[in-house]
């Protein structure tokens, strides 16, 4: 369960990424925040949401992606029913 705290240091995270305008200055606050293999995973995700919303297959997707079939299933239901893949990724 979210408490109230927990909330606004998430608000207050998302804020500071809004805020930073220099691609190395985000590099540097996630290389802080999350371990090497945290940021290659988040980075396999937007990739695999790409090729799904480019049209490829599940099938093509896990041969491009380094990607679990479940991380895979999961990042599908964010690009069909979520706002901030199929917003963010189209620019």
């Amino acid at each position: 369960m979210e408490t109230e705290q927990n909330s606004q240091h998430r608000q207050a995270l998302y804020r500071l990424i809004a805020s930073i305008q220099d691609p190395k200055d985000i590099e540097a606050l996630f290389d802080d925040l999350c371990t090497r293999k945290e940021v290659e995973n988040m980075a396999e995700r937007i990739y695999a949401a790409q090729l799904l919303m480019e049209g490829n297959t599940y099938q093509q997707v896990m041969a491009q992606a380094a990607i679990s079939s479940a991380t895979l299933s999961r990042v599908s239901r964010c690009v069909q029913y979520g706002s901030g893949y199929s917003r963010l990724l189209k620019k």
